[in-house]
């Protein structure tokens, strides 16, 4: 079946489907995102992350309503969940969080897997942006797990990342350690009636004022790579700290706030053209890196690759030396 005008006329049954046919990679999922490409572009991605325990999902479901009751605007909330050890699908513990959402048609949640992806960011992440940006949703949320140094990974996908920092969790320098407040466009203090929550905001405005980085970088495939252009005094963007309690809604409207002022940022210093060439330009690659790869084992003898690698195995070659052989295509 087509997909396309179904899903453009705000199908949600086709819209399920359709996201379920992409996780799982079934064939004409593929053909469905060719066709959807050109209407995509047009949403706002969030990214939000940070360490387990700080109320990342509390806030994404009062980010989400502030959008609807607001703006009005269409939200796409996509939760990469820790994998189940049994089935290997998501855990599903955001939509328990998020029934505040439920029953709001402006509003899909989906729960993905991350299927031992490092980061909490899952392979088919991207392409479920994909679908939701083509289905007319005005702001898609995308939420990681928590779970490191590794949730740098959403910087790729996020025009605007939300790093969520909570006082009393002594999480301030693991998160500077981590690297991970270089990613920040907006700073999160979740749980801010809580005590110490005047320590965390002094720790995060000291680091901030340590480095203001004109460039955004991140390694990719062992590749380092630029996310924006470099930046003059006038066009660099200072990440904003906003102090939020989650669980009562305070603070919401002022993180919009900061979100709309970053989007506009964005779009006057060239940065977002700059960021959609850095993900997509990420996206082609893996796509490119995983077509290759089944294109060789594809055309490489079975018996071939077999015998390497137990030379391998043996200590007999390198793997280095092991991947040299197999290029030219010659066993030893």
């Amino acid at each position: 079946m087509s997909f396309t005008q179904p899903l453009l006329e705000g199908n949600r049954l086709v819209l399920a489907r359709l996201l379920t046919q992409v996780e799982n990679d079934s064939p004409g999922a593929r053909d469905a995102l060719v066709e959807l490409f050109p209407h995509t572009g047009r949403a706002h991605l969030i990214g939000v992350t940070g360490a387990p325990g700080t109320g990342k999902s509390s806030l994404v479901n009062q980010l989400a309503l502030g959008y609807r009751r607001k703006a009005n605007k269409k939200v796409a909330i996509v939760a990469v969940d820790p994998s189940s050890p049994f089935t290997g699908g998501a855990v599903l513990g955001d939509r328990v969080r998020m029934r505040d959402l439920s029953g709001d048609e402006g509003v899909f949640i989906r729960s993905m897997a991350a299927r031992g992806s490092l980061g909490g960011i899952a392979q088919k992440t991207a392409s479920l942006v994909q679908v939701f940006d083509a289905a007319g949703y005005e702001i898609i949320i995308i939420e990681t797990v928590g779970a490191g140094q590794s949730e740098v990974d959403v910087a790729r996908l996020a025009h605007t990342t939300i790093v969520v920092e909570a006082p009393g969790l002594g999480d301030e320098i693991q998160a500077i350690k981590a690297g991970i407040l270089e990613i920040a466009d907006v700073l999160v203090i979740n749980k801010a009636d809580r005590p110490g929550v005047e320590n965390t905001e002094r720790a995060l405005r000291s680091t901030l004022e340590l480095a203001h980085p004109t460039q955004r970088i991140f390694r990719h495939h062992g590749k380092t790579m630029e996310v924006s252009a470099p930046a003059t005094d006038r066009d660099l963007w200072i990440p904003l700290i906003i102090k939020t309690v989650a669980t009562e809604g305070k603070g919401i409207d002022e993180l919009i706030e900061a979100i709309a002022k970053h989007a506009v940022h964005l779009q006057r210093s060239g940065d977002r053209a700059a960021r959609d060439r850095a993900r997509l330009e990420s996206e082609m690659e893996a796509l490119l890196q995983e077509a290759l790869m089944n294109r060789f084992m594809e055309d490489m003898p079975h018996e071939n690759y077999e015998e390497i690698l137990g030379n391998v195995v043996n200590r007999n070659l390198s793997p280095y030396e092991a991947v040299k052989l197999l290029m030219n295509g010659t066993p030893k």
